[in-house]
C-alpha cells in the first residue's frame, strides 16, 4: 500500500508528556488509595508506551492486562465498527479497574470497551486517556483523567502510529501531508 509523504510537527514535547504522566499517576494513586490491587488495562497497541510510563509512577499494587480493539486498521478515519482482537487474560469481577487509552477520538472504541468491561462486574472502572479530541466525539464518553486535550489533528508518536509507523517518537507530533506519494522512494 503506498503511503502519502508527510512531515511531523512536534505538538507535545517528551518533557511535557513526562510531567503530565507523573501528575496523572498522582491523581490516580489518590483516587484508588486503599485498593488491594489496581488492574490497569492497556488498550493496544497505541497505549503501550503510555501505560508503561504510567504504571511505573502509580504508587499502588498494580496488575497489568491488555485488550486490543480496533476501529481503524491502517486508515485515518474510524470505521465505527469495533472489533476485539485480543481479550483480557485475567478476571476483573469485583476489582478496581483503570482502562488506559492513547487517544479518544470519535469515542466508539472506548465506549464499546467500557461497556464490555462493565458487563464483567468490576467494583470500580475508570478511564485515563493520554489525548482527547472532543471536537470529534460521536458518543457520550469521557475519560476520568485526560493528559492533553488536542484539536482535530492527525497525530503520531509516544506509541501512536500511522499505518504502523512513528510509534517510537518520544513526543506527540502532528502529521502534515506534503501531497506526494512516497511509494516510489521505497
Amino acid at each position: 500500500m503506498p503511503h502519502r509523504a508527510y512531515v511531523i510537527d512536534e505538538m507535545i514535547s517528551a518533557k511535557s508528556i513526562a510531567a503530565r504522566v507523573e501528575a496523572l499517576a498522582k491523581e490516580i494513586t489518590r483516587a484508588f488509595q486503599g485498593t488491594d490491587k489496581l488492574v490497569v488495562v492497556g488498550l493496544l497497541r497505541g497505549s503501550f508506551v503510555f501505560i508503561a510510563d504510567l504504571v511505573r509512577e502509580i504508587d499502588l499494587p498494580v496488575e497489568v492486562d491488555f485488550l486490543e480493539a480496533s476501529s481503524y486498521g491502517d486508515a485515518m478515519e474510524s470505521s465505527r465498527e469495533v472489533r476485539i482482537l485480543k481479550d483480557l487474560r485475567g478476571e476483573i469481577s469485583g476489582r478496581d479497574v483503570l482502562v488506559v487509552e492513547d487517544i479518544v477520538d470519535t469515542g466508539f472504541t472506548l465506549h464499546h470497551v467500557v461497556n464490555l468491561l462493565r458487563s464483567r462486574g468490576p467494583k470500580r472502572l475508570e478511564v485515563c486517556a493520554l489525548l482527547d479530541k472532543p471536537s470529534r466525539r460521536e458518543t457520550a464518553i469521557k475519560a476520568t483523567w485526560t493528559g492533553f486535550e488536542i484539536p482535530d489533528e492527525f497525530v503520531v508518536g509516544y506509541g501512536i502510529d500511522f499505518a504502523q509507523r512513528n510509534r517510537n517518537l518520544p513526543h506527540i507530533g502532528k502529521v502534515r501531508f506534503t501531497g506526494e506519494d512516497d511509494s516510489a522512494a521505497r
